[in-house]
């Protein structure tokens, strides 16, 4: 063995081992959790009590930002432009990542430009209507959308070819009704919106918020897309007990995604740190009483296949929509 040889091998290790040390610090400062919608909406909930958990875990602060516009996709590319080192993670859900890039035009950005370190909550999707509209069940409401023919009813999402606007304009094609799409920069004007009458219906993400807004008479809500009645409001019917569509379910998921090319070894402890996280009595509790159903585990490569799988079936809701780049 020559002198060289081992020259060589002491240099080659000596350029490994910041690697190795550099991803067993992370993280060696704050990260930054960046919520694609204002503050106050679901999404920004779920981030809020998730966030202290995770710095428990990692060691570091993790700071929410949110950063609406652009049906969310302006948040996904300032995770893009950041460094693929971890220290800026989206709050994702198909809304940014899978939908945006199909219904708008200047957005560049890819799916796969996204890994997703785990779902982390599912809210099942209810129909809100503005107090005053006359129906108070599924069947009436589909009733009254169809006569509305010629003054078509009004719905709220959070962006044109978001998961709303596709979860209406599905359940629409169901009841053989005509509406009017409103978008709107995130979940909490459109509800300001909807509790001020300035809007008929929107298809959103299940919150304990609506509750106090249903029981101070400023909306109504008519029913849960999902197989069983939410244990927060077993009044209100599920879309499964009405005529016109019982086969209807549909939820809205969330969770962290990073930029490719990010090191597996902080995907890895982003990943340990979310599921520890999810696992705290505290913060399931925390989510469960806004309204969020935890996600059940799933490894990471479980994570990279119900990804691909979700934007399938995106893809699919979309083309048979006819969502078209604008």
């Amino acid at each position: 063995m020559s002198l060289t040889w081992i020259a060589r091998r002491l240099a080659i290790g000596l350029a490994v081992l910041p690697l190795v040390a550099g991803a067993q610090a992370w993280p060696a400062r704050p990260v930054n959790w960046v919520v694609p919608y204002p503050a106050g909406g679901p999404a920004d909930v779920i981030a809020r009590a998730i966030a202290p958990r995770m710095a428990r875990e990692l060691g570091q602060p993790v700071l929410v930002e949110n950063l609406g516009g652009v049906g969310g996709a302006l948040a996904a590319q300032k995770v893009l432009n950041a460094p693929a080192d971890g220290y800026t993670v989206l709050q994702g859900s198909p809304n940014e990542v899978i939908l945006a890039p199909l219904a708008r035009a200047a957005v560049k950005l890819r799916l796969e430009d996204f890994v997703l370190v785990s779902p982390a909550t599912n809210n099942p999707l209810v129909l809100v209507t503005r107090k005053a509209l006359a129906a108070d069940d599924l069947d009436a409401f589909a009733a009254l959308a169809r006569s509305s023919a010629a003054q078509p009813l009004t719905y709220g999402s959070v962006g044109v070819g978001s998961m709303f606007h596709l979860a209406a304009e599905d359940l629409a094609a169901r009841m053989d009704a005509r509406v009017m799409h409103v978008p709107y920069s995130g979940g909490a004007p459109l509800i300001q919106d909807l509790g001020g009458a300035n809007l008929d219906f929107a298809l959103m993400p299940f919150t304990t918020g609506y509750l106090g807004l249903a029981e101070t008479g400023r909306l109504k809500i008519l029913a849960v897309a999902s197989k069983q009645r939410l244990a927060q409001m077993k009044n209100v019917p599920t879309f499964a007990e009405s005529r016109v569509a019982a086969d209807y379910e549909a939820g809205a998921w969330a969770g962290p995604m990073v930029r490719k090319g990010t090191p597996e070894a902080v995907v890895e402890r982003l990943h340990k740190a979310l599921q520890a996280s999810l696992a705290d009595p505290q913060v399931r509790t925390t989510l469960e009483a806004s309204g969020s159903q935890v996600s059940e585990r799933m490894s990471l490569a479980e994570a990279a296949r119900f990804l691909a799988a979700e934007a399938e079936r995106y893809r699919t809701l979309a083309r048979r929509i006819g969502v078209r780049p604008e």
